[in-house]
């Protein structure tokens, strides 16, 4: 299995309507796209100052599952959407053990 992590730090200028936007958009994904074993998204609660604003984590069976999702057209719109919103945007893949 391969796990997916991908964290937002969101410009000053984001709201929060647009955040929740951004949240929600995500959660619909593996609606359309198949092949997910496990996939949550959240907001972060503790707002340190090493904090992100948005954390995913996605389970896929395999790199091919992983890659399905990463060329899929309704992933593409929510990454442009994540880059567009946020600051700063950091990921991390492994294959878990």
């Amino acid at each position: 299995m391969l796990t997916h992590i991908v964290c937002w730090k969101y410009r000053a200028e984001t709201t929060e309507e647009m955040r929740e936007d951004h949240r929600n958009r995500l959660k619909a994904l593996p609606k359309v796209i198949p092949n997910i074993i496990s996939f949550n998204v959240g907001a972060d609660i503790l707002n340190l100052e090493r904090s992100f604003d948005t954390g995913l984590v996605a389970v896929y069976p395999d790199r091919a599952a992983l890659d399905v999702y990463t060329d899929h057209p309704e992933h593409r719109k929510v990454a442009a959407l994540g880059k567009e919103i946020a600051e700063k945007v950091v990921s991390v893949d492994f294959f878990n053990e």
